[in-house]
């Protein structure tokens, strides 16, 4: 079951396949700008595009396993839980994504 409260829909934005493996593709949104990344094994992560520490753009990073490195300062995100790996502290927001059918769906505030 997904955690999306009742407020939330769901949004298509592209295709798996459109955004490379251990790449990331930016989504614009009235909340601002969102990171969708494809890991190596296909997973599919959304947070928001700036790191917790100086706003760096987390789409221009390295992604590897389930985390992203910001090409900034090389703070690394857990993609998975938008944590800080340690010893940085911080959190990014996630984002909810669900595949369906190949594409890509994120849960977007009403």
């Amino acid at each position: 079951m997904d955690n999306v409260g009742i407020e939330s829909r769901w949004v298509e934005v592209g295709a798996v396949e459109d955004i490379p493996r251990q790449g990331a593709r930016v989504v614009a949104t009235p909340r601002g700008d969102v990171a969708v990344f494809r890991t190596l094994d296909d997973a599919v992560f959304a947070v928001d595009d700036r790191c917790p520490h100086k706003g760096g753009p987390l789409s221009q990073g390295t992604v590897h396993g389930h985390a992203v490195t910001c090409p900034l300062h090389n703070w690394v995100i857990d993609l998975e839980t938008g944590e800080a790996c340690a010893p940085d502290e911080g959190c990014v927001t996630r984002i909810p994504v669900r595949v369906q059918d190949g594409r890509i769906l994120l849960a977007m505030v009403a």
